[in-house]
């Protein structure tokens, strides 16, 4: 006897980018928002042709039961920088979860930079995120975030529920397939959070860290050598910090730079010292200056 599955809820929010490039410049050929999600208007931080998005949720708040979908398509050679208007805030879900979907797909020579501002959850918050992304053996992406708990105005840390932060990357088997067709698993990154069950200043939770910080970079580039560098410009903050490195799929890695802290801008001066790098390296660019307050 079979028990169906329960139905998937209704989304709050949807937004849907397809980006292509034209002279030299990128801009968005297809776009989609309904509900509490939408772009502002898009910007060119520098002459690099790659085109800025800020996503926006004019509700202010993910709460219980709450689903947003996100679908993001960056086409051959095109460039794209995505974030947010501000911090994504998760309050009390009584009942179920709050959730987002991110559906990520990299065309050739294609280059996706996610810059999100903190993730932070409050007292009794439940909350998944699953994020799938399928790149092009060519194609470039860098993915920062860091999850911080939202503080008590008396000054005391809020004991979220759960974080379920699920990153699946797969890479195209093959150069001479078509989009969507065969691909291979690069990466499965897993990350679960549940302070309750361990005191959040001891040992078992986060070695004694509260604030999580996670730098994802997927290409062809993407070896020991930049693992080691990485490692050397993050050193000097206060931070505890690791740097992973995937076995190349299709002539392209994964590369995962973890970071503890008690300090959600001591995390964000340590992601982007790595995205500096990593601007400066492979793209030409300056250091990423935002300008959102």
């Amino acid at each position: 006897m079979s028990t169906a599955s329960a139905p998937s809820p209704a989304p709050m929010g949807e937004l849907g980018l397809r980006i292509e490039t034209r002279a030299g410049r990128s801009f968005a050929t297809q776009q989609f928002h309904q509900g509490a999600l939408r772009v502002l208007r898009p910007n060119y931080l520098d002459d690099s042709g790659q085109v800025c998005y800020v996503m926006v949720n004019p509700g202010g708040a993910y709460l219980g039961a709450d689903l947003y979908v996100i679908d993001v398509d960056v086409q051959d050679g095109a460039q794209l920088l995505l974030t947010t208007q501000s911090a994504t805030k998760i309050y009390r879900t009584p009942g179920s979860f709050a959730q987002q979907r991110m559906t990520l797909r990299l065309g050739e020579g294609a280059q996706l930079e996610l810059a999100p501002d903190q993730l932070i959850a409050y007292r009794e918050a439940s909350y998944r995120q699953n994020t799938h992304v399928t790149v092009h053996p060519s194609s470039s992406l860098i993915m920062a975030e860091v999850v911080t708990p939202g503080w008590s105005p008396d000054g005391a840390s809020f004991r979220y529920e759960e974080l379920r932060l699920r990153n699946e990357i797969r890479v195209e088997a093959d150069a001479g397939e078509e989009r969507h067709g065969n691909t291979e698993l690069l990466a499965l990154d897993n990350v679960l959070l549940r302070p309750p069950l361990n005191d959040v200043t001891g040992l078992g939770f986060m070695e004694g860290f509260s604030h999580l910080g996670s730098l994802i970079v997927v290409d062809q580039r993407a070896d020991q050598t930049l693992a080691d560098e990485l490692h050397q410009v993050t050193a000097g903050y206060d931070a505890y910090t690791g740097v992973s490195l995937t076995a190349a799929k299709a002539g392209t890695r994964a590369l995962v730079l973890r970071a503890l802290s008690n300090s959600t801008e001591e995390l964000n001066r340590l992601l982007r010292a790595g995205t500096t790098l990593l601007r400066h390296c492979w793209y030409g660019q300056e250091p990423l200056n935002l300008r959102k307050y």
